[in-house]
Formats: structure tokens, sequence, C-alpha cells
């Protein structure tokens, strides 16, 4: 869904990463989102360190359409070193300006097992991370199209 450049909250965007692991804990895999608030779908993410390299990749995959909006993130440094200052705002978890980020990264882990913190479920292969990864956000931005569908059916 390409964003309406007149709805103030459509060209919004949460930015944050979250831990999860290959194989076994000492080989981690930062899952970096880019969420819009106002359809609360997934346009962007990556897989990778948690490195300004990785967060670079990020922003390159942000679709144009989305790359002007103005963006919300943690206090990470490589957020500040790769948005456009006059794009980006670093606040705290009590604002709740990341809190459907941080609800999505909830999500992910109440719905894949793989991604939860302490558990017996992992990904043995990088490969098939980001094919989990994949086939989970694939869903849940169809799911979120139909949402967003039935509400305008019944406005």
């Amino acid at each position: 869904m390409e964003p309406d450049a007149n709805d103030q909250e459509a060209t919004v965007l949460e930015l944050d990463e979250l831990w999860s692991f290959v194989l076994k804990k000492t080989n981690p895999a930062w899952i970096w989102i880019a969420l819009c608030r106002k359809t609360r779908q997934v346009v962007a993410y990556t897989i990778g360190d948690r490195s300004e390299a990785t967060c670079r990749r990020l922003w390159e995959t942000i679709p144009l359409s989305y790359r002007a909006s103005h963006c919300f993130t943690d206090f990470w440094a490589a957020y500040r070193a790769v948005i456009p200052e006059e794009q980006h705002s670093a606040v705290g978890k009590d604002t709740g300006e990341t809190a459907h980020v941080e609800r999505w990264n909830n999500t992910l882990r109440q719905r894949l097992a793989r991604f939860v913190r302490k558990t017996l479920s992992f990904s043995k292969s990088p490969v098939m991370h980001q094919a989990c990864l994949d086939l989970f956000l694939h869903r849940y931005n169809r799911e979120r199209v139909l949402r967003l569908g039935k509400m305008e059916a019944l406005r």
C-alpha cells in the first residue's frame, strides 16, 4: 500500500530491532523492522548484526514512497547516523511513539517459537530463519490489508 502524502499518520514509520539467533545463542541475527504507523504493515526489514551497515541496509530497503516519512526510533546510534536528521526522532519507550513496532515484536515472538528468547525451537540455518520470517511477514501484511479493506467497506 502506498502512503497518502497528505495524511500525516500515513507518513510516519516506527523502526526497531529485535534479537534472535541461528543455531546457537552465540550466533545472533538481529531483525530490523520499519513499520507504517497507520496501516501497521511492515514496509521493510533486514536481518544482520546491530551495526550502522545493517541499519543502512534497512533504510535502503524502505520503498521510496515511504523514504520521506518521519521516523521514530529508540536511541540506538546507528539510526542517528543513517536517517536524515529532519526526518528522525529518537524517543524512549515511555513516549509511546514506538509502541506499534514494539507490539509487533511481541506478536512475532508469540506466533513463531523460533524467535522467542528462551526456547527449544530455533533455526538451524540463516536461510530457514529468513524463510520463516518472510512467510510470517507475507501473511501478517496480507491480514492487515484484508482488515483495512473490511474497515473501509464498513464506512
